[in-house]
């Protein structure tokens, strides 16, 4: 079984142009159910591979209908907190490209309250964390703490820092963090933009080189038109080139790349990344570009089922 760990929060994203307007011409909000992880978690389980969400939800109308939703894309729930606190918020800008910039509303939120379960199932076969999850305390350190735990036992520990600066208030101490957690990292998975975030400008993939010798077993780079690339501590170096399709918005496409390679190596019994070659690597990252371009297809997150990608050619 594969743990999704992270937050869940609702994105308030601009409705239809042509649709009312409050004043000042602003666009009508409209609530979309995500967080990083939530949305790799439901990547996972819409594409048929057994996906648990751990995190803290709250008992709000938000929280409900966040936990149905896991219900719905066959996501286990059994590790999941609940909460009376509310939902985190995020309000969504988008640009001409469709890109999304987001403002944060996390005081006292439930999902930063996530305790601890201690070791996981041993029917876990890996474990992935990231985004707002692995920034906010004290959930942050209940995190970190599964993150070093896991990996010390041989799960398949992967990790997307999925960067939002405004929440990082210290980012020299951040990156400091983030470097700590490298040797208990497998498979790190990272936009170019952040990496050039974390690194303060470096080059991605002499970046992700630099992560490997830290002890990675694997980056993948999205880099947004320009594809998918992984780059391997075994040497091997492949890449994906994106899907053409016609863009609604990026939101989930990060996530959704996550998600469906965590699918395609649970389908395969992949545990060692070291066992996968440049032919696999390249199957692995076109089967994460394609379930991607269905997603930045729709408005929100939305990833694809696994008939939805059977459907696309």
């Amino acid at each position: 079984m594969i743990v999704v760990g992270g937050e869940a929060l609702v994105d308030l994203v601009p409705g239809d142009p042509l649709d009312s307007t409050v004043d000042g011409g602003l666009r009508a909000l409209l609530p979309r159910l995500g967080g990083g992880p939530y949305n790799v978690a439901l990547a996972a389980g819409r594409l048929g591979v057994p996906a648990a969400f751990l995190s803290r939800v709250s008992t709000d109308r938000f929280g409900d209908a966040m936990v149905e939703r896991l219900h719905a894309s066959a996501v286990d729930t059994s590790l999941l907190q609940r909460g009376d606190e509310p939902t985190t918020l995020a309000v969504v800008a988008l640009d001409a490209k469709g890109a999304a910039r987001y403002t944060f509303y996390v005081e006292g939120t439930a999902d930063r309250l996530v305790a601890d379960p201690g070791p996981l199932p041993d029917a876990v076969t890996a474990l992935s964390l990231g985004t707002l999850g692995m920034v906010l305390e004290p959930g942050a350190s209940a995190y970190e703490a599964m993150l070093r735990r896991e990996a010390a036992r041989g799960v398949l520990t992967v990790l997307d820092p999925n960067i939002r600066e405004a929440l990082i208030t210290d980012p020299a101490a951040y990156r400091a963090r983030f470097a700590s957690w490298l040797p208990d990292v497998r498979l790190l998975k990272i936009s170019d933009d952040d990496a050039a975030w974390l690194t303060e400008g470096a080059d991605p993939v002499a970046a992700a080189k630099t992560w490997i010798e830290s002890g990675v077993d694997a980056v993948v780079l999205t880099r947004g038109a320009d594809g998918v690339a992984v780059i391997t501590a075994a040497g091997e170096l492949a890449h994906v080139p994106s899907r053409k399709v016609d863009v609604v918005d990026t939101i989930g496409a990060g996530d959704t790349v996550q998600g469906a390679l965590l699918a395609w190596l649970h389908t395969r019994q992949v545990t060692d990344l070291a066992s996968l070659d440049s032919g696999a690597w390249r199957e692995a990252l076109g089967f994460a570009a394609k379930a991607a371009s269905i997603t930045v297809s729709r408005s929100g997150a939305e990833p694809p089922t696994s008939a939805d990608m059977a459907a696309v050619v």
